[in-house]
């Protein structure tokens, strides 16, 4: 269970992100992750910031910490292939957007 702080900070993060203020969003999802370094709700935002402000080295960063808690978790490799995919890195990014597809199909077949 997240701390009450680190949730708070998260949420206005989100508020942030929402509102188009993407180094604020991301110096609230930082400070949410210093008070709770798991919560991986933080990560996914982090990740989403800087995809949406271009800076997709810090965006596979973050997705990788998502990936390295949650190996099954769908957005973070979707993420990362669209990273992968704006470097140009084709390869890397249908290898993450393949992974993605499979985990959707696992989840799918366990309902």
């Amino acid at each position: 269970m997240p701390s009450p702080q680190a949730e708070d900070h998260y949420y206005r993060g989100v508020d942030h992100f929402g509102e188009g203020r993407m180094d604020e969003a991301i110096a609230e999802y930082l400070q949410a992750l210093e008070l709770d370094p798991a919560l991986v709700d933080a990560l996914h935002g982090l990740t989403r910031a800087y995809l949406q402000k271009g800076d997709y080295q810090q965006a596979i960063h973050y997705a990788r910490r998502i990936e390295a808690a949650d190996p099954d978790d769908i957005l973070a490799h979707t993420n990362l292939s669209v990273c992968y995919q704006k470097l140009g890195m084709i390869k890397e990014a249908e290898e993450e957007a393949n992974k993605a597809k499979i985990l959707r199909w696992k989840q799918q077949l366990q309902k």
